[in-house]
């Protein structure tokens, strides 16, 4: 990981564990990207839960219940099935913060509506804050992942410091 990365990642931690909320996050696109950022940091056993990999259509609907309606009309590119992996993810783990990520990092797989670099964000916690949001990123795969990390973990401390 980077060091802005690094920062970003112990600043959310400290944030978390101050306001007592422990971590989980629901990734497709970054496949654990956001998790490792997060375990990268010490002590993040105190804020930080698990992470749910689901990179495959099948993995969002077994392991976070994402409904196969909501795959089959949106896609999993999608503010639907993003609001739906922090729902399954909450349920499923003991945080009180979850997010989810769904996107197309490239080089193939994007559409006129879902260019490449086009990224889902869901973020939800149990006291009734959600928010979503749909970025598109320039850069190769790499670089759409690593800046997904990034803003995650931005909305994160901006939320909780």
């Amino acid at each position: 990981m980077d060091n802005d990365t690094t920062n970003l990642s112990a600043q959310v931690g400290q944030c978390l564990k101050k306001s007592n909320h422990i971590l989980c996050t629901a990734e497709s696109c970054t496949g654990g990207g956001i998790a490792a950022a997060i375990t990268d940091i010490a002590g993040s056993s105190a804020w930080f839960d698990r992470a749910f990999i689901t990179y495959s259509n099948e993995a969002k609907k077994e392991m976070l219940g994402v409904r196969d309606n909501t795959l089959d009309s949106y896609g999993a590119v999608s503010e639907q099935t993003v609001r739906e992996m922090t729902d399954g993810a909450l349920k499923r783990s003991r945080a009180s913060v979850a997010v989810a990520v769904s996107g197309i990092a490239g080089p193939d797989g994007g559409t006129d509506d879902k260019p490449v670099g086009t990224v889902w964000f869901s973020w939800q916690d149990k006291y009734g804050w959600k928010k979503s949001e749909r970025l598109v990123f320039q850069g190769d795969r790499a670089q759409v992942r690593q800046q997904t990390v990034l803003h995650v973990l931005k909305v994160l401390h901006y939320r909780y410091s």
